[in-house]
């Protein structure tokens, strides 16, 4: 099979897109997307994307994460997504997609400066030192003095692991918390390592961080891959509305490869 796709990446969080609205990769096996996905063997990237046709949307976006399995909602792939829908003039400057938990809304500006709806989170599970939400996928945010020293792969997989977990299992976020700002380093599940970005994680952070807050928020976030920003709008306890994740999309090659 012949795969045309293009690469994309999101400060530093990196997918292969597949054009797939004459549903010419839907036959893709789960050791064929791992493939793909391989540093070594593949392309290598942190996920893989199609995009695909969709009544009532601009599109539909499908994830895999990079062990082949299909994922859980991907912010930063999110944002990619719209930035190839974008490509291929599918949109303009603005989009409404679905996603595996539910509908999103995003804009693009010229510089590919893309900034996408979240879902609602509507409650945050505190304990001493972490604290477990979810936005489109679950996340736990354990609160360190630095990220500098953490090793994240280590302690991140021993958290994602831990049996009260389940076999679905968790991401892991390690967060400084500095004035109006946060750093950020994440363990996610499905790549089975640090990556230098996660969106989901970034958003998760932010409202982790800020959820005392009153009134409307923009939280700057540093990761190892870059820096985003995250809005959301805090409503009565726990309940957290209008939630933006922003950032760059950025445009790495187009390709063809061959399984």
């Amino acid at each position: 099979m012949k795969i045309e796709f293009d690469k994309y990446h999101g400060t530093g969080n990196d997918f292969v897109i597949l054009d797939n609205r004459d549903k010419n990769y839907s036959s893709l096996t789960k050791e064929q997307v791992a493939f793909i996905c391989n540093r070594h063997f593949g392309i290598g990237a942190d996920g893989l994307m199609m995009l695909q046709l969709k009544d009532g949307y601009d599109f539909e976006m499908v994830y895999y994460n990079a062990d082949g399995a299909e994922g859980s909602m991907c912010g930063n792939g999110g944002r990619c997504l719209v930035a190839f829908a974008k490509f291929l003039n599918i949109i303009h400057d603005k989009a409404h997609f679905l996603a595996t938990d539910g509908p999103h809304e995003a804009t693009i500006d010229a510089a590919n400066w893309v900034e996408l709806k979240m879902k609602d989170v509507n409650a945050i599970e505190e304990h001493e030192d972490h604290v477990i939400l979810n936005t489109g996928s679950p996340h736990y945010i354990k609160w360190v003095k630095t990220t500098n020293e953490i090793n994240v792969f280590d302690e991140g997989s021993t958290i994602r692991y831990d049996e009260k977990f389940g076999n679905a299992g968790i991401n892991v976020n390690f967060v400084s918390v500095q004035p109006g700002a946060i750093e950020v380093r994440t363990y996610e599940r499905g790549v089975e390592d640090e990556t230098l970005s996660c969106g989901t994680g970034v958003t998760a952070s932010a409202i982790a961080a800020f959820a005392d807050a009153t009134e409307q928020q923009n939280i700057s976030v540093k990761t190892p891959g870059g820096n985003l920003s995250v809005k959301f709008n805090p409503v009565g306890n726990s309940k957290f509305e209008d939630v933006w994740l922003c950032g760059p999309a950025s445009f790495v090659f187009h390709g063809i490869i061959n399984l």
